[in-house]
C-alpha cells in the first residue's frame, strides 16, 4: 500500500489520514473509504465466509456487501458508502495474510 493510484491533476479536498489494520494511509476529505483504500493499492478487503477466499470491491455502490469492514468500532460497515474523516480507524474483517 505504498503507491498512490489516484489520477493526477484532479482537485481534491484537504489531505487527511486514516488507519487501516494499524497502518496509516492518506485519504482526501470527501472520498469514500473504498476510494482511499483502492488508491492506496489495497485490493483485498477481507476474508470470505468459507475462510479460504478473499473479498474485494465488486459493485462500489452499496449493493454487494463485499467491502464490509469494522469502521471506528462499528461492525459490518460498507467501505463504498462511508466517507472518510481524519483519524478514522478501520479493521478488515477476518485475518488477512
Amino acid at each position: 500500500m505504498n503507491r498512490d493510484l489516484r489520477i493526477p491533476g484532479i482537485i481534491r479536498g484537504p489531505e487527511i489520514h486514516v488507519t487501516v489494520n494499524g497502518r496509516k494511509i492518506t485519504a482526501f476529505q470527501g472520498e469514500t473509504l473504498l476510494a482511499a483504500l483502492t488508491a492506496a493499492g489495497m485490493k483485498t478487503l477481507g476474508i470470505g465466509q468459507s475462510h479460504d477466499d478473499t473479498r474485494g470491491a465488486v459493485c462500489g455502490m452499496g449493493v454487494c456487501y463485499q467491502c464490509l469492514m469494522t469502521i471506528d468500532g462499528q461492525l459490518d460497515q460498507r467501505a463504498c458508502m462511508t466517507v472518510v474523516h481524519d483519524g478514522m480507524t478501520i479493521e478488515t474483517q477476518g485475518d488477512l495474510p
